[in-house]
């Protein structure tokens, strides 16, 4: 079952946050610019990173401010706001020195919280992370400001239907982006979007990164189309004592394309062990509801959701949302990889 959702106290404003599992180690994964705790359960894949994630931690999972379940200020959010959220959140899930583990955007935020509260944080990971937003004489990377204007206008113009950008991989998945087009709807508008792009085209924390004193891991793909791999070389370069670990793989966020990999590189990093391939994945047929069996029994004989909402009397739209829930706990990610391992996953 998914953890309740519950709300962390920052100022007046409310914060959505989780607590999934429970591992000897508190890892707090800070996303990227868009999230939103609820639907981010009803795909797949998001949903086995994130368990993933739980079977070696106590992970804790938030939305920030002005994005998904969380309430917004009057402007975009500071950086001393970002880290007086993370605060908060940490004070009400009760986590003392967790790991934090921040994608993209929530890279940065990670460094800034680590630099004002060094005694508060075991540890950092960072994935798809960077230093800059912008590029300058002295920071050659990044967006110029042409390219922002033309890339948030690029985005709020397929704000529904943009899934294939930042990950290629994705590239004709229609069921991914039925899910993508109402996480991105339910997780911000596009005039919040176009506030945080270029909230983020903003940010500049180089002078914290040398002022680091903990164990950092920066993760990449080297081909990443959203964020250049040399973000992360250069926050390896300027973090003293930083282990930079470049991945094979296309796509930006984190559960998409090659995860596996990734995720070993984290549970090693946070746990100080060689992952266990055998028990990677929390669930199989066991942890199916008897409505989640049944669901998932006629999609591996080839019926599709319209046919098994006829046969079982429920919607379509519901047979879907115990497909991705089964996915989840099966560790399958379509419903070929099901009909290819029904027989061994036993269903």
């Amino acid at each position: 079952m998914v953890a309740p959702i519950r709300y962390a106290k920052s100022g007046t404003l409310n914060l959505a946050y989780q607590v999934v599992g429970e591992g000897p180690v508190d890892l707090v994964f800070v996303p990227g610019f868009v999230s939103h705790l609820d639907a981010a359960w009803e795909d797949p894949r998001l949903a086995r990173f994130l368990r993933r994630l739980a079977s070696f931690s106590r992970l804790i999972l938030f939305d920030k401010r002005g994005i998904g379940m969380s309430d917004g200020g009057p402007g975009p959010p500071s950086a001393q706001d970002r880290v007086d959220d993370l605060l908060a959140v940490l004070d009400a899930a009760d986590c003392n020195q967790p790991t934090l583990f921040g994608s993209s955007e929530g890279g940065a935020a990670c460094i800034c919280f680590a630099a004002a509260h060094p005694h508060r944080v075991r540890s950092l990971a960072t994935f798809g992370a960077f230093a800059k937003g912008t590029r300058s004489d002295d920071y050659p990377r990044g967006w110029s400001r042409d390219e922002l204007e033309r890339t948030v206008a690029e985005v709020q113009s397929t704000w529904l239907d943009g899934a294939e950008m930042r990950n290629p991989t994705l590239r004709g998945d229609d069921v991914y982006r039925r899910w993508f087009t109402r996480y991105l709807r339910l997780s911000a508008s596009p005039g919040r979007v176009r506030e945080m792009m270029q909230l983020n085209a903003g940010v500049d924390i180089r002078p914290l990164l040398s002022g680091l004193r903990l164990p950092v891991l920066i993760l990449h793909r080297k081909a990443d189309p959203w964020v250049n791999v040399d973000h992360s070389r250069y926050l390896a370069s300027q973090i003293p004592g930083a282990q930079l670990v470049e991945l094979e793989g296309t796509d930006h966020w984190p559960w998409i394309g090659e995860a596996d990999s990734l995720l070993d590189e984290v549970e090693r990093f946070v746990t100080g062990r060689l992952p266990n391939r055998e028990h990677r994945f929390a669930g199989g047929v066991e942890a199916l509801t008897p409505r989640e069996l049944d669901v998932v029994r006629l999609s591996a004989e080839g019926y599709t959701a319209a046919q098994i909402g006829r046969l079982l009397f429920i919607g379509e739209r519901t047979v879907e949302t115990h497909l991705a829930r089964a996915y989840a706990k099966l560790g399958v990610e379509s419903k070929l990889d099901l009909v290819r391992r029904a027989r061994y996953l036993g269903v």
